[in-house]
């Protein structure tokens, strides 16, 4: 039978530091983990000592569910995130996200690793997510509904919701990080994409496109959070550049915009939690 969510918070809580009331939670993409080394004293959890999940078998991805303050803010950080295309379901990220709302998180910040289809967007450069379009093959949300974690229908009008949008902006421009704005277009992978399907993408509307976040973005706001997302810019998309695309490059250029992702998400907590109090 599938592990409930009851039984894999039985085993969350037993990590979970005394008095810990964390209000934000944050998804850290490929290459982003270093923002979590400014977490003081975390508890880590492993991704497999949760039951019904597993480690990413990415590299770039740590893997560690890690819970602590940032500048004294508790926080609750996925160092890693787990894919569709590592043969997993949706099922484990799901849980994932129901993981930190059940911890006592209102406000999720995802951050990712994107190319670019913008050529003013360029690698190591910032692109705070507004919108998205769904190419991954499914939903998360398709099968049985628990009332318990959300309503059968979701709305997603707001997303990425427009009150933090502006706090992240306003936080970008307190520490003069420039900061690009576009819809997000998610793919399956692990094959980056065809020339063709970048074409056919940009007329949709796309400004960037990755493996990830659309899925985590349709469970948060299930379950009632709110979510941002930042991506870091670790490619002109295929057919843009003359560049091959690795995923050595992405990392590459994932460090470049860590950098600043160091600085701009500390700040923005900061501000929100002042929102918050």
């Amino acid at each position: 039978m599938p592990v409930t969510l009851s039984e894999v918070m039985q085993t969350i809580h037993r990590y979970v530091p005394r008095n810990f009331t964390p209000k934000i939670g944050m998804i850290l993409g490929s290459g982003l983990s270093s923002l979590a080394e400014q977490i003081s004293n975390p508890i880590s959890i492993p991704y497999q000592a949760i039951p019904g999940l597993q480690a990413s078998n990415v590299t770039g991805h740590a893997s560690l569910l890690a819970m602590g303050h940032l500048n004294d803010i508790p926080v609750v950080c996925l160092r890693g995130r787990l894919h569709l295309y590592e043969g997993v379901t949706y099922e484990s990220i799901s849980t994932l996200v129901r993981i930190v709302k059940s911890l006592g998180c209102s406000i999720l910040i995802i951050t990712c690793a994107a190319g670019s289809l913008r050529e003013e967007a360029l690698p190591g450069d910032l692109m705070m997510i507004t919108d998205h379009i769904n190419f991954h093959p499914g939903n998360p949300l398709v099968g049985m509904n628990d009332e318990t974690i959300g309503p059968r229908f979701v709305a997603m009008e707001d997303a990425y919701d427009p009150g933090l949008q502006d706090i992240m902006t306003s936080s970008a421009n307190r520490l003069s990080i420039p900061l690009h704005k576009g819809v997000y277009i998610s793919t399956l992978g692990p094959s980056f994409e065809t020339p063709a399907e970048i074409r056919a993408f940009r007329r949709w509307g796309a400004d960037a496109v990755g493996m990830s976040v659309v899925p985590e973005v349709i469970v948060a706001r299930h379950c009632g959070m709110r979510v941002v997302c930042v991506a870091a810019i670790t490619n002109l998309a295929a057919g843009m550049s003359p560049e091959k695309i690795t995923h050595e490059s992405t990392l590459q250029f994932g460090e470049v915009a860590a950098r600043k992702l160091t600085k701009l998400v500390p700040t923005f907590i900061k501000e929100v939690t002042n929102e918050l109090v």
